[in-house]
């Protein structure tokens, strides 16, 4: 510990034991301020001032220690100082006090409980940091909760000094009125709970709320400024119009034809979204043909005549709309009308925070939730608006496997594509402009999944740069910057760009009614999923943080409840645990910290690996690359911070994970869960064990080993066994 700290402490304890030690806190009293009242008022009249210094001294020392007495003194102020007097002096000094003892609790143990629970006190120094001041000041004016517990445990939070001692001297200031008017009335007074009295402490509470109150009242007025310069309408025709069919439109819409709301749903091109129809449905089809031709190459792995697949490319794209025309249906105006949902087909424009126009005609509606999604982002590179490249949205078009496809990104979606096609049978190179595959994952677990990709015949380069897209006579190639002045040219059939994706909104008119968006363009919302016009909710890729169909699901839900109920009640989105999946082979999924996470958050992390070598199924099947890997709290917690699954149905396995961290369960739960044998998730359990085996208690082993010893007898017994002899227990 920092000396300046251990002088800290040592004085802090110092101070608190010659309190006890000396008996001090009999000077704290009704009894003692009653009987020496005449003197005390003595000493006062013949030395105002330095009887009032050293009263505030006392006083700050007493509450800046954290020491019992600060009820009494402040009766005291009331009985020797007067209403006015007493009231001035006790208000600074039990501010002042207060903020010491603040920052005592901050120096002495402040950054130890930020590092040793980071990860827990994440929403809680979020919602410090954005609404400190207000939470503080309620519980000030409630004096239900004591004043010496919210000092020192304000102190461990990242709430600004001065903020802290703002809050607390309004937020004391009623209560030090009653007290310091109490001791005006000494006389009456036998123990400080005749001063807090029920009704008295009803009308602290009440004021308690008051915040609360004013808040509310705030938003109140801020929605009103927001919506000033537009009429509202009288009636309306619906209760809610959704703007979009993928998956959140699609659930919000749901959602308010549940509670028999009137809701219209509004797609412009085809309901599903972009999961049904470009994204996750699609992709894994192809996927799995992709999947399907790889098993045929490695038959002599497993003793089958292995051969190379007669890939009909027709067919496979025929394979992948038969999984969207199967999967459309649930997705269809139809069953959506059939479920009590409007659906209109056509282009939305919001006209005001109240109308949505639909080609053309005009729809009223109470609230609006924005669900348009995200299309392809597609760089600024020279050339490259004259050759048909393709993205994740236009690929599903083409009707010949490309020869040579070079792809740009290694992001998720550039990642499952082009080994789907590498296995097809196209020559694969991926231009990827960072370090490594997969950004987001961790360094290990992208580079098991480039393994896999350099023996399915990938040709990856990374730190490159496209800079340019050519075609002469016929011959296309992409220019990719490799380093300070260096080029390299790669001729390309089919050019796939996937480098990301952004959100629509620029066919909706958001810009002319001033909703405001993100740097990334991203319509911003508040925690409630509520755009800065009160009356507009957004959900989905549109606003992100994270583009996953589950995601965008998990959103919808909140934007239409809070959308329809929010005038009496409404809830924060949550986004505590979420969990993703990329569907390479192997696959790679994660929820939670990652470990590279961690290590840039400086949170102090313990890492659990279990490899799939070592698991029977994965030994079976021929699928022994990849692992699991756990993180908990460093410091022998059980608690599950994270985990990242690279290998054989990560997707699948992750799902215990995800209901671990939701629901708290620890590791030595998991272990202690019955798993089938032989599968995969065993490998869970596995990775379980092993944090366990870290954890095992050798010193206590020890001695069980020696009373196995010892009751098997002399004869079981050998080397330093035979000396734990009946008399040494």
């Amino acid at each position: 510990m920092d000396p300046r700290r251990l002088l800290l402490l040592a004085a802090v304890v110092m101070a608190v034991v010659a309190f006890f030690v000396l008996d001090l806190g009999r000077f704290f009293s009704l009894d003692y301020l009653a009987s020496q009242r005449d003197a005390l008022e003595a000493a006062i009249d013949a030395r105002p001032l330095t009887s009032a210094l050293v009263f505030f001294v006392v006083y700050v020392a007493v509450t800046g220690l954290s020491l019992p007495g600060g009820a009494i003194m402040t009766i005291a102020g009331g009985a020797l100082f007067g209403v006015l007097w007493g009231t001035v002096i006790v208000s600074f000094a039990s501010t002042l006090g207060a903020t010491l003892a603040f920052l005592v609790a901050r120096s002495l143990l402040g950054d130890w409980v930020q590092r040793r629970f980071r990860s827990q006190l994440g929403p809680i120094n979020r919602g410090i940091e954005r609404d400190g001041a207000f939470y503080l000041l309620s519980l000030r004016l409630v004096p239900l909760f004591p004043f010496v517990v919210i000092n020192l445990v304000m102190g461990l939070t990242p709430i600004r000094t001065l903020t802290y001692a703002a809050a607390s001297q309004i937020g004391m200031f009623p209560a030090t009125v009653v007290f310091v008017y109490a001791g005006t009335q000494l006389a009456d007074i036998e123990r400080t709970s005749d001063i807090l009295s029920p009704g008295l402490l009803g009308a602290l509470a009440l004021l308690g709320l008051f915040p609360w109150i004013a808040r509310a009242a705030m938003r109140v007025i801020e929605s009103r400024r927001a919506l000033a310069r537009w009429q509202r309408p009288k009636a309306f025709d619906e209760n809610l119009v959704v703007i979009g069919g993928g998956s959140a439109g699609l659930i919000a819409s749901l959602i308010a034809a549940t509670v028999k709301a009137k809701v219209t749903l509004v797609e412009r091109h085809r309901m599903g979204g972009d999961c049904l129809n470009t994204g996750c449905v699609p992709s894994k089809a192809l996927i799995t043909s992709g999947r399907v031709a790889k098993t045929l190459r490695d038959g002599e792995r497993f003793g089958v005549g292995g051969a190379a697949p007669d890939v009909n490319f027709a067919k496979v794209m025929g394979h992948v709309k038969q999984a969207i025309a199967t999967i459309e249906p649930n997705d269809s105006p139809e069953r959506y009308q059939s479920l009590g949902v409007s659906v209109r087909l056509g282009e939305a424009r919001i006209v005001d925070p109240w109308t949505v126009e639909v080609d053309g005609e005009r729809i009223t509606t109470r609230h609006i939730v924005v669900a348009t999604g995200g299309r392809p982002l597609v760089p600024k590179i020279e050339g490259i608006d004259e050759v048909d490249y393709v993205t994740s949205d236009s690929v599903w078009e083409l009707e010949e496997l490309p020869e040579r496809l070079v792809v740009l990104g290694s992001g998720p979606i550039g990642s499952e594509l082009a080994q789907a096609f590498a296995r097809l049978g196209s020559r694969v190179v991926m231009i990827n402009a960072s370090s490594r595959m997969l950004p987001r994952e961790d360094a290990d677990a992208a580079a098991i999944v480039e393994e896999s990709f350099v023996e399915d015949g990938i040709e990856i380069h990374h730190d490159h740069r496209a800079t340019a897209v050519r075609e002469v006579d016929g011959a296309r190639g992409v220019l990719v910057a490799d380093g300070p002045g260096g080029h390299l040219e790669v001729p390309f059939d089919r050019l796939l760009v996937a480098i990301g994706r952004a959100p629509v909104t620029d066919v909706l008119g958001l810009d002319d009614l001033g909703v405001r968006k993100n740097e990334n363009g991203t319509v911003a919302v508040n925690e409630y999923l509520q755009t800065s016009l009160p009356t507009i909710y957004a959900c989905g890729d549109v606003i992100g943080p994270y583009q996953f169909t589950h995601i965008a699901s998990h959103q919808a839900y909140y934007a239409a409840v809070n959308a329809l109920f929010g005038s009496f009640w409404r809830t924060k989105a949550n986004y505590a645990v979420v969990p993703w999946c990329t569907y390479t082979e192997p696959e790679v999924a994660r929820v939670g910290l990652s470990e590279d996470e961690a290590r840039q958050r400086g949170v102090a992390v313990e890492v659990s690996k279990f490899h799939f070598e070592h698991n029977d199924r994965a030994i079976a099947e021929g699928q022994r690359r990849g692992f699991v890997k756990v993180l908990t709290p460093e410091g022998g917690s059980d608690r599950v911070l994270g985990v990242t699954i690279v290998g054989p149905h990560a997707g699948e396995l992750l799902a215990e994970w995800t209901l671990a961290m939701t629901h708290g369960i620890g590791l030595k739960k998991i272990m202690a869960t019955i798993h089938v044998y032989p599968t995969l998730v065993e490998a869970n359990k596995s990775a379980a064990s092993t944090w366990r085996k870290k954890h095992a208690p050798e010193g206590l082993l020890e001695w069980v080993g020696r009373f196995h010893a010892w009751m098997r007898g002399p004869a079981g017994a050998s080397g330093g066994d035979r000396e734990f002899r009946s008399d040494a227990s």
